[in-house]
């Protein structure tokens, strides 16, 4: 395949993915708006654009499966069919027909590995059986069938020349009248009304002109406001480009920062000189606009998080189906902005919660009225900037995180002792839910059971440096808060010394650094511990982690407290170094399974920093799940 050609196939997956996203919400949305013909019309325009370009890139399987479901969306148009839960159903199994072509295609270049013969022939069949289904819809004129004893259309739309023809002719110019505009695309605006009511031919016809004429309008104008500049105002770039010149610009942020280093130690030794002063303006000037590039460079790759919340109507509708429950989806902060890379990781994360929220939270319709709550449950998806972070809040309605179950569960597993559990908070029990091999599912299903769900979504967040906190109150839902750095290729971090090794600590798993003694850790069952404000801190010491060769020369030392989601501990150093804006650079294939180390980067004064781990290193932290604080 040529480059020309390569770069068509681009294009074309990339629309048909933007198309086939929109599908699925399109789809959800008509089901609740039967009668909503734009929609239709949307939906069908969809699928005839990818019809039409698999055609002329040679994917017949791809515009088999698209022509067929094209066909079915025109008899729902056309009122021959209604719009009803089972049609649904099987235009979307179309749907995700189309998926998997277009996952082969990117894959192999072609479309001849998924077999179709079974959706195709469903579509075909439920199209052959569209006679049997229209006798359970509502009677409704069909546009292209007036009814034989009205010849005479409004004199007030109709110039007298064609009534004149009209009666000349026994209504027959009024029958090709009709032809001739059902054809064209005209004929899917005129066609919008008789979904709705069943008018009489001459407000049919009436409609049908006005339908016409406004898109003679609108055709006539086209190519004046075409005509501009307007329409290449985006340009489509891969995203391998742009991670090319989010590397380079990591690089410079640590030029910029060895830099400025330097320029600082100038400036303190050669204070008076004025070249240095000039230095200094110089590296002042470089410091900012560097930040200037940097922001510019992540803002092109931010996308709206409707990205990530588009596949959550379909989600919701097949497992509301699926577990017998109604469900209403509300997504909130749709436009919210997040790192492409961010958006690509927290996909599966949110589906375990939000398939969380519907098996475990909310109860069966039964249920729900038993306890005085509307039968449809709901379960919302917010999202939200704070500061330099986003925020994401999965909330249901439903029965909420029952503590006692989930303690009963911890204790037959052997997750927890008896001792452990007697000192624990209703918030601490919570978080029980996030230890691994933890489940409340009374059987394993393809849905939940296998203790395998909130362990890899906390892991997965943390290893975004990222933060995970519950909360619930019974019988009225529960809710959980993700927080995640707007990007993870450039971070905010903590530069800590244990003997002569510097360790990065992700700023945003932070919460605070204090100066202790020796007497104030204590042991408890062989285990480091710190009584903070009276909460007892579990202790990780870095040079024992690491084997770091130390001597401690003074009895003080500094602790830093880090929160996984809802879990404290506390990581013993040396000393505080500094703040510093570090970028992520990965260790490669061969170092890639250090334990705790998430990367490195080259920290001002030209060393090599390894950047911690901190949801891998909470692991070897006995007792930090029950260091809530």
């Amino acid at each position: 395949m040529n480059d020309e050609m390569q770069e068509i196939l681009s294009d074309f997956l990339a629309e048909s993915s933007e198309m086939l996203e929109a599908l699925d919400q399109h789809f959800v949305k008509l089901e609740s708006e039967p009668t909503n013909a734009d929609l239709l019309n949307e939906i069908f325009r969809c699928m005839h654009s990818m019809k039409g370009s698999a055609g002329f890139l040679g994917f017949t399987h791809l515009v088999e499966v698209a022509h067929q479901g094209e066909s079915l969306l025109n008899k729902l148009r056309q009122g021959e069919m209604s719009v009803s839960p089972f049609i649904i159903d099987i235009i979307l199994e179309a749907v995700d027909a189309v998926k998997l072509l277009h996952a082969d295609i990117r894959e192999t270049g072609e479309d001849s590995h998924v077999d179709t013969a079974l959706i195709v022939n469903k579509l075909t069949l439920t199209m052959d059986s569209a006679d049997d289904l229209k006798d359970l819809m509502p009677a409704a004129p069909a546009v292209t069938s007036p009814p034989p004893a009205v010849t005479e259309p409004s004199v007030e739309t109709t110039p007298t020349s064609e009534i004149v023809a009209n009666e000349a002719s026994d209504g027959k110019t009024i029958q090709s009248e009709e032809d001739v505009q059902v054809e064209p695309p005209v004929a899917i605006e005129a066609s919008v009304p008789v979904f709705e009511s069943a008018p009489g031919l001459s407000e049919v016809l009436n409609k049908m002109q006005e339908a016409a004429s406004r898109t003679a309008k609108a055709a006539s104008s086209s190519p004046a406001k075409s005509s501009g500049k307007e329409e290449d105002v985006t340009v489509r770039v891969e995203t391998r480009r742009l991670d090319q010149v989010m590397n380079l610009v990591g690089e410079l942020v640590l030029g910029r920062n060895r830099l400025m280093k330097l320029g600082y130690g100038l400036e303190e030794k050669y204070e008076t000189d004025p070249i240095i002063r000039e230095l200094g303006v110089a590296f002042a000037q470089l410091n900012i606009v560097t930040s200037d590039l940097q922001l510019a460079v992540m803002k092109t790759r931010m996308v709206p998080i409707r990205k990530v919340f588009s596949r959550f109507p379909r989600l919701v509708r097949d497992l509301s189906s699926k577990l017998g429950k109604q469900v209403r989806l509300d997504l909130v902060g749709e436009e919210t902005e997040v790192d492409k890379s961010v958006a690509d990781e927290l996909s599966d994360p949110l589906v375990h919660l939000v398939r969380n929220s519907m098996d475990h939270g909310l109860e069966t319709v039964e249920e729900r009225k038993r306890t005085g709550k509307s039968p449809e449950g709901s379960v919302r998806l917010a999202a939200y900037h704070e500061g330099n972070s986003i925020v994401i809040r999965i909330e249901d309605d439903g029965r909420g995180l029952q503590v006692e179950k989930i303690a009963k569960n911890a204790l037959d597993k052997g997750l927890v002792s008896e001792a452990e559990l007697s000192s624990m908070g209703p918030r601490d029990i919570m978080n029980l839910i996030l230890l691994p091999g933890f489940s409340t599912a009374a059987q394993v299903s393809d849905l939940s059971g296998r203790g395998v769900g909130m362990d890899v979504v906390r892991t997965n967040i943390s290893r975004m440096n990222g933060s995970l906190e519950l909360d619930s109150e019974p019988g009225r839902g529960s809710q959980v808060t993700i927080k995640l750095p707007l990007t993870v290729a450039i971070i905010q971090a903590l530069l800590v010394e244990v003997g002569n090794a510097t360790f990065a600590v992700p700023l945003a798993s932070v919460v605070e650094a204090v100066k202790v003694t020796k007497e104030d850790i204590k042991s408890v069952n062989g285990h480091a511990v710190l009584n903070l404000r009276e909460r007892i801190l579990p202790l990780l010491n870095l040079a024992q982690t690491f084997q770091v060769p130390h001597e401690r020369t003074t009895d003080e030392c500094y602790v830093v407290v880090v929160a996984i989601g809802a879990q404290r501990f506390g990581v013993v150093v040396d000393r505080l170094r500094a703040q510093e804006e570090v970028v992520i650079k990965s260790l490669g294939a061969f170092l890639a399974n250090v334990q705790g180390v998430a990367g490195a980067t080259i920290t001002g004064d030209g060393k090599v920093v390894l950047i911690l781990d901190m949801a891998d290193l909470v692991k070897n932290v006995p007792g930090s799940s029950f260091a809530s604080m």
